[in-house]
Order: structure tokens, then C-alpha cells, then sequence
């Protein structure tokens, strides 16, 4: 295999927790296998990246196991509540962990699926992933990347010569098979289930596992795990609010204790500050609403304290969960300044701001990647008219981050909006042709080389 040594770092920590944590399952055996898109960046930093296409499609559309790392695949089991009503009957259903593997910040990274075939936890579905899902997944993650959101890699698109049948898009439709390259596949649903099954060995086990291998730690204190849990996962959510993005699904079982989002369904972004805007079309009652996502995580969070229960005091887990509120202020502030391209002051100057900057948006509507583009590391145009000369005599004393100086600065807003989406995977459709996908790919990065 063409790796680098110095670089390619393989890891099986996984199997330390031992048999009751995963099932061992085998890959579906595609009729085709046609690379689609392969994340060349995301792959040196884990040493694959002087992989050909041949051997890549052999580990990522074959699942030829990666040499030193798991030697078969490995299906979670996990536990959730899916809007807010408890689940014992779900686990990876058409994905897996395929291996494991150290990133150039010594980071422990999993490589796992989508769409890789079924699993003990498939249920009625049939394992599958459609060709359209991989693309918008892809475009998501690449999206978040670039806007400084802790996200999952799409790191392999494989089309699979298979035909799928949906209810919620047009079918037969193509299939194909995904890897995200992940810092962790554990969620708080991992946790859920073994204090479901009231398994204190394994729950200790786990705290163990998340603090040394994913936090860095020599404990096993489930405090300390929520406090980092905590932090973490409020950065998530100021994150997602300034990149005005909606994940969609924000159940137990989707949420990483690493604090890194991933498993994008029918995410969207707003086109405009609305609070009330949704992304799933079946979330009726707004539950996961643009404007309720810092509630909705950290109520998966306060599920995360409820399991840790079996094994700690109940007053300490409360305490830490009362981190979140002063953990997410100064997050939300500094994602939004950094948006902006302006070096945060600290404290009420930069709350002021935000409150200011949402306020507008809210008002005027202009869209919100607009209104970054335009206000990005330097004054607000003129254009922007009275609502906005709060927001304008607040940023004044604000340094720069740094120079308006990429080439993306001379071009529009780079967004991603439902239409945009559904325009890119048109003429894949129609005629199998990936040029806007490819387009596209290209000018997100350079806004997050612009933005970085």
C-alpha cells in the first residue's frame, strides 16, 4: 500500500472496550464502484493521501482493511432520544467503523460509513446510502469546514452501480457509499444505553476510553468528562448559529462527545437570520429550529449527565451541566467575530455586538452571507442604511483580524442555500456531469482560505 510511514499512524483503540460496545459486520458488495470524490487534504493529514485510486476505491469502496488498524468493521451500538422520545432500538443501521488511525495533531480519528450495507441495527431499512445524500453531505461538510464549524470530513464519495428506492426523492435513484473521517464516533447515546442496561463496569470503561483516548486525560472522572463535554459542545452550537446552519436532526444519537458535528441529513442553511427556520421538513413543531439549537444540545447534553448518574453524584453533574450558558457566551462572540475578520475584546463589547448584529439581521433581513461578506475586515459599506449604525459605531474599535487580501474578496458571497444545492445535483443526475459539483468544492475552500 502506497502510504507514507512517517505520516500513516494506524490505531485499533476501539477494540480496548471490548465486545458489548459493537458488533463485528461485514461490507456490502457493491456492483460498481466509481470514485466520485476523494478529500485529498483530509487525507495527508492522516498519511493516505499517496494512496492511487485503485487502492483507494480497495479500502473505501471495497473495504480491503487498512494495514495495523481494524481488522474487520465494527457497528456501534448506541441508544437515543429522537425528538425528545427515547429510542433502545437503534445503532449504526448503515454505517460502521472501518478503521482507526492518528491525524497529524496526534488526534485518535475514526474512518466510518454511510451507506455501507446493513448491520444487526438496520431494522427495516436496507443499509444504503443514495448518491444524492453523499453529495449533499459532502457539500455540508465542506461548508462548515470553511466556516470554522468542528465538523466531520467527508473524506470518500463511491457511486455503487446500485439502484435505490426512496419515498422522499425521485426513484430508482443512485446509490453510493460514504467515509467521514471523525475525531470519535461515540455520542451521548453510547452512553444512554449502558445506563439503560445499568452497566457500571462499561460505563466507567467508556469514561475512561473518551477521556485518554479523545480528551487527552489520565482520568476517569465522568465529572471532569462532562465539564470537557460541556465546553465542547457549546463552541458547537455558537458555531452553528454565526455559520447560520441547521443541522436538522439534533437527537442523543447524533451528538459526539467530542463536540465535533456529523451525520448530515436534511440540514440546511438560512437564507436569512430567522429563528424559526427548519431544516427537516417533518420537524413540525420547530424542535430544532435555527434559533433553538443551543437549547436542543444542551438538552442532549443534560442526557448525557442523567447516564453518567450511575456512576457519580447527582449535584456535581449539575453544576458542570451549569457551565454551558457561560461556556456558549463568549463561543457565540468569538464565531461571530471571527466571521467578521475582527480580533474579539472580551466581555460586554463583544456581547453588545453580537446582540446588535442579530438584531439587524433580524430586522432587515439582508441575507446572511451577505452581510459577512460585506462587513468582513472592513467598515460597513454604505449601503447598509440607519438599522445597521449601531452595528456599524460598535465594530469601529475592533482591530482586524486580518487583510481583505484573498481573491475570494473580489467575487460574491459564497453560499449554500436549498436551491444551489438541488442546481449542483441536476445535471449529475440528467447527465452525470460533476462540473458545478466540482466548481463548487473549489470556491468553498477558497472562502475558507479567505476566512482563515
Amino acid at each position: 500500500m502506497a502510504v507514507d510511514p512517517q505520516a500513516y499512524r494506524p490505531e485499533r483503540a476501539l477494540t480496548a472496550l471490548g465486545d458489548p460496545f459493537y458488533d463485528a459486520v461485514p461490507a456490502a458488495n457493491f456492483p460498481r464502484t466509481i470514485l466520485r470524490f476523494r478529500n485529498d487534504r483530509a487525507a495527508r493529514q492522516v498519511g493516505l493521501d499517496t494512496l492511487d485510486d485503485a487502492e483507494w476505491i480497495a479500502h473505501f469502496g471495497r473495504f480491503a482493511p487498512l494495514p495495523g488498524s481494524l481488522e474487520q468493521p465494527l457497528a456501534l451500538r448506541y441508544h437515543g432520544h429522537q425528538f425528545r422520545v427515547y429510542n433502545p432500538d437503534i445503532g449504526d443501521g448503515r454505517g460502521f467503523t472501518f478503521a482507526q488511525l492518528r491525524d497529524d495533531r496526534s488526534r485518535l480519528m475514526d474512518l466510518g460509513t454511510k451507506g455501507s450495507g446493513q448491520t444487526p441495527w438496520s431494522r427495516f431499512g436496507d443499509g444504503r446510502l443514495t448518491l444524492k445524500g453523499g453529495v449533499r453531505e459532502v457539500l455540508a461538510t465542506e461548508m462548515l469546514e470553511a466556516l470554522n464549524v468542528p465538523t466531520s470530513r467527508s473524506f470518500s464519495l463511491i457511486e455503487t452501480g446500485e439502484e435505490l428506492e426512496r419515498n422522499d426523492e425521485p426513484s430508482p435513484t443512485r446509490g453510493g457509499v460514504l467515509v467521514r473521517l471523525s475525531h470519535s464516533h461515540i455520542r451521548i447515546g453510547t452512553f444512554q444505553r449502558l445506563a439503560y442496561h445499568r452497566d457500571e463496569d462499561a460505563m466507567r470503561r467508556l469514561t475512561g476510553y473518551v477521556l485518554r483516548e479523545l480528551y487527552g486525560e489520565d482520568s476517569d472522572d465522568p465529572i471532569r468528562l462532562l465539564e470537557l463535554v460541556v465546553a465542547r459542545t457549546a463552541t458547537l452550537a455558537a458555531r452553528y448559529m454565526a455559520a447560520g446552519f441547521v443541522h436538522g436532526v439534533l437527537n442523543s444519537d447524533n451528538i459526539n462527545v467530542t463536540g465535533e458535528s456529523f451525520d448530515y441529513g436534511p440540514w440546511r442553511f438560512a437564507p436569512v437570520w430567522d429563528p424559526a427556520f427548519v431544516a427537516a421538513y417533518f420537524d413540525h413543531a420547530g424542535l430544532y429550529a435555527f434559533g433553538r439549537q443551543p437549547e436542543a444540545i444542551l438538552w442532549d447534553v443534560m442526557q448525557l449527565a442523567s447516564s453518567l448518574r450511575l456512576i457519580a453524584e447527582s449535584d456535581p453533574l449539575i453544576a458542570a451541566l451549569d457551565g454551558f450558558a457561560p461556556a456558549y457566551q463568549p463561543a457565540i462572540a468569538e464565531a461571530v467575530l471571527w466571521r467578521l475578520g475582527r480580533t474579539p475584546r472580551g466581555g460586554e463589547e463583544d456581547r453588545a455586538l453580537v446582540q446588535a448584529v442579530e438584531r439587524a439581521l433580524r430586522s432587515t433581513q439582508v441575507p446572511v452571507d451577505r452581510f459577512f461578506f460585506d462587513a468582513f475586515a472592513q467598515p460597513l459599506p454604505q449601503t447598509y442604511d440607519t438599522a445597521w449604525d449601531e452595528v456599524r459605531a460598535l465594530l469601529e474599535p475592533y482591530a482586524m483580524r486580518r487583510a481583505r487580501d484573498h481573491a475570494y474578496w473580489q467575487g460574491e458571497p459564497c453560499s449554500m442555500l436549498i436551491d444551489e444545492v438541488e442546481a449542483i445535483w441536476s445535471p449529475i443526475a440528467a447527465a452525470d456531469d460533476w462540473g458545478a459539483f466540482g466548481a463548487k468544492i473549489a470556491n468553498i475552500r477558497a472562502m475558507g482560505d479567505a476566512l482563515a
